[in-house]
């Protein structure tokens, strides 16, 4: 799989901020780009549950979630023990490997599509399902006494964050409307590449400024943040594999299992671990694992899935 054209602007954004130019998008079109997103990833995936709606399905998705629930707990020991990270700050960065990037995995739906990959399109689901669990563990591995938010109020923050409204909300539109939702699809569908193509402009920007952040926290957590997304993407494709997915479909369950949140996990770890330095998870996976995931994570990805996908063919 060759790389696709929108890398290559995910690139000029890295580039333009390491010239020193002052390249940026303006906030509100960022915000609304962010938001178109995270809406039209929502939607397709609600057309295509209308479609698919079965108890294999639901064997799926809790099967999926408990990756959610195993990756934080492989990362864990490894920062802690390994990279003498204290126990909060572990469990918040733990947590952050546990989770998803909706960013990558958009990239990752454009570049099947542009090249006519067949996958189960029913994939946004599992992405909103697996924001969840790594949150949950991360925060029991810590049991910071210092937290003032309670679970039911980390609860209603992270719901009623945007992009998970959206992405929700535009799921259950989809599976409700059905085959109405074509109606806007020429908006969501036709414009999506060309606004990923500027999502990826500005986190080029700023992976590239979270980059000296690397020199005060030192190669280990470089090195994590590159090797755990291909130790969980191993273990997404034999699960993915295991499920009976088509390529596509185990290559995006790579991807899923070896992308890192920097939305939902901030978020979230920020009021129930106020004790930890969360610059360190930001770093890692907007400084380091982004770009990686990105750059020459996508084709060593699907290089593991067409293995996986032959293997038991």
């Amino acid at each position: 799989m060759q790389l696709d054209i929108m890398i290559l602007f995910f690139m000029l954004g890295v580039v333009a901020r390491l010239i020193g130019s002052e390249l940026k998008l303006p906030k509100g079109l960022y915000q609304a780009i962010s938001l178109f997103l995270m809406l039209a990833i929502g939607l397709k995936g609600g057309m295509a549950l209308a479609e698919h709606v079965s108890l294999e399905l639901i064997t799926q998705s809790l099967t999926i979630m408990l990756l959610g629930l195993l990756f934080p707990l492989i990362a864990f020991p490894i920062l802690n023990k390994i990279g003498a990270f204290s126990k909060n700050d572990s469990a918040a960065i733990a947590a952050h490997f546990g989770s998803v990037s909706i960013g990558t995995f958009a990239v990752a739906i454009a570049l099947l599509e542009s090249q006519n990959i067949v996958y189960e399109t029913y994939f946004p689901l599992f992405v909103v399902l697996l924001e969840f669990p790594a949150i949950v563990v991360g925060f029991m591995l810590a049991k910071d006494k210092n937290s003032n938010v309670s679970m039911s109020e980390w609860g209603k923050e992270i719901i009623s964050n945007q992009s998970m409204v959206l992405m929700f909300g535009g799921l259950i539109i989809g599976l409700i409307a059905g085959e109405q939702s074509v109606k806007v699809m020429p908006l969501f569908s036709d414009l999506f590449y060309g606004v990923l193509a500027l999502f990826l402009l500005e986190m080029g920007i700023v992976a590239a400024e979270r980059i000296k952040d690397l020199k005060q926290n030192g190669l280990f957590l470089t090195a994590f943040s590159m090797v755990m997304p291909i130790i969980n993407g191993t273990i997404g494709g034999a699960v993915g594999t295991f499920l009976g997915f088509s390529a596509g479909g185990i290559f995006l369950t790579i991807v899923l299992s070896a992308s890192v949140s920097y939305i939902a996990v901030p978020l979230a770890m920020r009021s129930l671990l106020p004790t930890a330095n969360h610059s360190l998870g930001l770093t890692a996976s907007l400084g380091v694992a982004f770009p990686f995931n990105i750059v020459i994570g996508l084709p060593l990805y699907w290089l593991m899935a067409s293995w996986y996908f032959n293997f038991v063919s």
